[in-house]
Formats: C-alpha cells, sequence, structure tokens
C-alpha cells in the first residue's frame, strides 16, 4: 500500500505566519512571541523549556527548547531560528497576494525569522497528523540574534540533546550555508585637545581631521574574496565653535580566513595610530592619541559537504526531485556560534527576501517546499 503524501497546510502555515508577524518582537521584546510559542507546542504535547539566559541578554524571555522523542533509534536532531526581528517591527499589518507575504511599505515583514518559525510549527504538526516515523527531534528559538547573536552566545549547549542541526536562517530555498565568516568588533577613540575655535584653534587638535585623515587610508568595504570591512558609526564634537577633542567610531571586520581577519584588524588600527602620530605637537602630553578596543564577535563557521547534515539535506532534496548546492555567505548567524560550542549547524534558504527593509516579502510556496524538505530530513535522517 502506498503511502499518503506527506503535504504542508497551505492554508494554516500561512495563518501561522500572519498572526506571528503580528506579535511585536524587536530585539530583547521577544517575551510575546515565547509565550505563543509555548501554548502551542504545549498544545501539541512537546517538551518545551525556557532557558534562564534573561539576564545574560537583557530580553524579556529565554532561549526556547521543543522537543519530541519520537521512536527510532536515531541520533536526534536539532532545527532553529531566532523570535527577534528588526526595526521598523512594530505594528506590522501583513498583506498576502497572489502567493506572495509583504506589507504596505511602513514596516519590514519579519520573515526574517518567523517565516522560519511558521515553517517549524507545521512540521510540528504534520510530524502528529501523519504519525511520521522519526528519531528524537529539538527545536531551538533564540532571542536578540539580530543585535550580535546574543541569545546563542549565552545558550548553554548542555541543555540539548542533538549534537547536529540545522539552522532555518538564510534566502536561497535551493541552497545550505555551510561556510561563513569570522568577524571581529573595534571600538576607536581618537584624543585629540578641545580649544575655542575661534580665539585659539592653532593651540587645539582636531580629533575630527585625524579621524577623516586616518579613515582616507585605511582599508574599507570588499578587501578581497574573503574578508570585509566597515566603520559604521561616527560620535564626534560639541559645538561649531569648539575644535572637536574627541571623536569615536565603532567598525567591524569579517574573513572567512582567521590570518586576514587579523592582518587586516592590525592594519586598521595601526594606520590610525600612525596618522594620529604625525599631528602630535610638542609640549602637549603626547596628544593625539588613539585607544583602540577590539572584541572577538563570533567565529567562523566551515562545515564539510561530506558532512552528515549536508548529504542528509541532499538525499532529502532528491527524493522530492530537486537539486541543492552548498554555499558561503558573508553573514553571522546562530549558527556561527552553535558550530564554536561544537553543535555541528548547516544555514537553511527558507525563500525571504529583501529582509530589513519595508520592502521584504516571501512566497508562501517557498515556506511550503521548505516544510517538505525538513520532513524528509527528519524522516530519513541520519540515512546515511
Amino acid at each position: 500500500m502506498r503511502k499518503k503524501e506527506i503535504r504542508p497546510d497551505l492554508r494554516r502555515l500561512s495563518d501561522t505566519f500572519m498572526e506571528l508577524v503580528k506579535i511585536n518582537s524587536p530585539s530583547r521584546e521577544e517575551a510575546a512571541v515565547c509565550a505563543w510559542l509555548r501554548r502551542h507546542f504545549s498544545d501539541l504535547g512537546f517538551e518545551v523549556i525556557e532557558d534562564k539566559t534573561k539576564s545574560e541578554t537583557g530580553s524579556s524571555s529565554g532561549n526556547l527548547i521543543v522537543r519530541t522523542p519520537g521512536v527510532k533509534d536515531v541520533p536526534p536532531l536539532f532545527f532553529n531560528a531566532h523570535m527577534d526581528t528588526v526595526e521598523p517591527g512594530r505594528g506590522i499589518k501583513p498583506i498576502f497576494k497572489e502567493g506572495v507575504f509583504s506589507t504596505d511599505g511602513s514596516t519590514i515583514l519579519g520573515s526574517d525569522d518567523k517565516a522560519a518559525i511558521a515553517i517549524l510549527i507545521e512540521v510540528a504538526n504534520l510530524l502528529k497528523e501523519y504519525d511520521v516515523a522519526h528519531g528524537p527531534v529539538e527545536f531551538l528559538f533564540t532571542v536578540c540574534e539580530e543585535i550580535g547573536l546574543l541569545g546563542a552566545k549565552a545558550f548553554d549547549p548542555a541543555l540539548l540533546k542533538a549534537r547536529a542541526g540545522y539552522a532555518l536562517d538564510a534566502t536561497n530555498p535551493d541552497m545550505l550555508i555551510t561556510m561563513a565568516p569570522a568577524a571581529i568588533r573595534f571600538h576607536l577613540k581618537v584624543v585629540g585637545k578641545a580649544v575655542h575655535a575661534g580665539i585659539r584653534p592653532e593651540d587645539g587638535i582636531n580629533a575630527i581631521r585625524i579621524a577623516a585623515n586616518a579613515l582616507s587610508t585605511i582599508p574599507m568595504g570588499r578587501i578581497d574574496d574573503e574578508t570585509t570591512a566597515n566603520i559604521g558609526v561616527i560620535r564626534g564634537g560639541n559645538a561649531t565653535n569648539i575644535v572637536p577633542g574627541e571623536v569615536e567610531m565603532d567598525g567591524e571586520v569579517r574573513s572567512h580566513s582567521p590570518k586576514r581577519l587579523r592582518e587586516v584588524e592590525d592594519e586598521i588600527i595601526g594606520r590610525f595610530h600612525k596618522v594620529a602620530s604625525e599631528f602630535r605637537k610638542d609640549g602637549l602630553d603626547g596628544l593625539p592619541l588613539v585607544q583602540a578596543e577590539v572584541r572577538d564577535d563570533y567565529p567562523a563557521m566551515s562545515v564539510p559537504d561530506d558532512h552528515q547534515l549536508v548529504k542528509a539535506a541532499m538525499d532529502a532534496a532528491r527524493v522530492l526531485g530537486r537539486d541543492i548546492k552548498t554555499g558561503k555567505t558573508g553573514g553571522g548567524s546562530d549558527a556561527n556560534i552553535f558550530n564554536g560550542k561544537g553543535l555541528s549547524t548547516v544555514i537553511m534558504g527558507i525563500g525571504m527576501q529583501n529582509v530589513h527593509s519595508t520592502s521584504e516579502f516571501i512566497r508562501l510556496e517557498d515556506m511550503a517546499r521548505v516544510c517538505r524538505l525538513v520532513i524528509e530530513i527528519i524522516k530519513s535522517w541520519p540515512g546515511c
């Protein structure tokens, strides 16, 4: 007897997504979404656990772990999505027309990453409805992904039984992201000397001018195929009649190569110190000077193409008559942190487009395709 094909309920998937995006959940304000998920998964009979990371992340909720034991004696598998969204993301009024979700253009849509949450909810419903024979499955919903992967960084991997899984947080549903860069963030402060700009400007040291000179010489943008750098925030000066005594800047460097990451970091900071030394005057106590603070943001991730996660996804796609490829990204995600904590993770695309903008959209059919792929992976895991 032929087994009944598992097909997502498109109306239910659509309704779930529409309901989720209407819940305000900017970073650190995820409590309402977390409570909604707790109720939903509890009603399905899944085990639900909220961790105790609120004090670390500053969020109104912890990360949420949802699990079902399954019936097959295979290694556990996890799927991840994040609960927070970027601004403007309050009072979202989703529009569904001709199979596409969008907004009126006054807010984001929130498909990053609520489309992933809706997909995993539909997967949970289908596992129950079709009585799918599967092994242990865990869903991990994190907080504060959009403001520095804070939920993932605070997460204790011992709370998961699975050691491998998929993060649903990329664009192309026909691609698995297996490589992502490491990143550092830096804060630079140029200290000059503030004086009255109209009475004795010659006694001052203009920190903004020094910063501008340095900025014109440092590597910026795409440095090479593996590396990017950016300074995105500048603050300085108090008034037009005061030679600015201080200016502060925040920036980042990302690279798939740890060696290049440090080389570019050193080049940027070194050039600021060099320019400051060229402006130095006698009798000014070593001014101008540059103060630099650097911190590691997240590690690189690189999952080989012969890894079980990659092979399982490709095998599942072939069963569905699809062909998916592996690729790399220039962005960071929870998957970087999980890999760094010993949880092998690849990133799955879900079809979201123009994310972090008011022109964001996603197709229902892409979401349904991802549902079918996730179900097929769960059914056949580990399968090789």
